[in-house]
């Protein structure tokens, strides 16, 4: 299904760590998946959303946990309807009630995780689960790129038809609905594609880390540029590059991939941070 994909790895990257097939799936999954994290991260960070994204990491930790008590079904789908749920259900009582939105969120952030781990541990089973907490992107198959390559698609797809609605809410949530933009529904159909992102992603990457990925590309970005252009373009490149070094630098190491690649995008944000006076002037 991927020989095309290998056999191109092996003519343009050359290299000891290339040689291994799980590391040719890994580097293809990181190709996948770091331009999505690039570009929803910069309405994250634009929004002040990090608590938010934070909290759809413990909602998925949740499904995969209700996803393993019913059986029959694969935790990961379990998750990712259940981060989905979680999402829009955040995403409406937020904008609904005159609750502060950082209360809203913590509340069920908090909840979500504490009734994870209650499922989990339940009849002391919940070794068995502490990989999605750490992630181990070694470790995908290529069934499992085929779906991210899907993923991959539908969310650039559906960025491309909400982007425009999505910028306009974060500037101005009253002249957005004033040129007739259903506010809520643009919200929710924005905050459902990070939940599948996050949610299809963290058994990879890992629960402890992954809202990271979201975070540190933007941040960077947003510390070099001034335009929206110019900020999409550094914070996927940002990402890319980050996802790429830090799979290469895991090998070598022999550390975990995912937290090598947070430590990357981290080091590209302290870099930018330090030289943002001489890129906004």
């Amino acid at each position: 299904m991927l020989d095309w994909w290998y056999i191109l790895i092996d003519f343009i990257l050359p290299f000891q760590w290339t040689e291994h097939l799980f590391m040719k799936n890994a580097l293809l999954a990181v190709l996948l998946v770091t331009p999505l994290f690039g570009i929803l991260g910069t309405m994250v960070v634009s929004n002040r959303m990090a608590f938010f994204s934070d909290s759809l990491g413990h909602g998925a930790f949740t499904g995969i946990a209700l996803g393993a008590m019913v059986g029959g079904v694969k935790p990961v789908w379990a998750a990712t309807l259940f981060s989905v749920v979680f999402a829009i259900t955040i995403t409406i009582i937020k904008n609904k009630s005159k609750t502060s939105t950082d209360t809203i969120i913590g509340v069920f952030s908090s909840t979500a995780v504490a009734l994870g781990l209650v499922i989990m541990s339940y009849g002391g089973s919940f070794n068995k689960f502490s990989s999605y907490l750490i992630g181990d992107l070694l470790s995908i198959t290529a069934a499992e790129i085929v779906l991210l390559f899907i993923v991959f698609i539908a969310i650039i797809l559906l960025w491309i038809l909400i982007f425009n609605k999505v910028l306009m809410v974060s500037i101005n949530q009253s002249l957005a609905a004033s040129k007739g933009i259903n506010t809520l529904f643009s919200e929710a159909l924005f905050t459902c594609a990070i939940a599948v992102v996050v949610t299809i992603t963290i058994q990879w990457v890992g629960l402890l880390i992954i809202n990271s990925l979201l975070v540190l590309p933007a941040a960077a970005a947003r510390n070099i540029t001034i335009n929206v252009r110019q900020y999409h373009f550094a914070a996927v490149a940002i990402s890319i590059v980050s996802g790429v070094t830090g799979l290469m630098l895991s090998y070598y190491l022999n550390t975990s991939s995912g937290a090598t690649i947070v430590l990357v995008s981290a080091f590209f944000f302290f870099l930018t941070f330090a030289l943002r006076r001489n890129f906004q002037g």
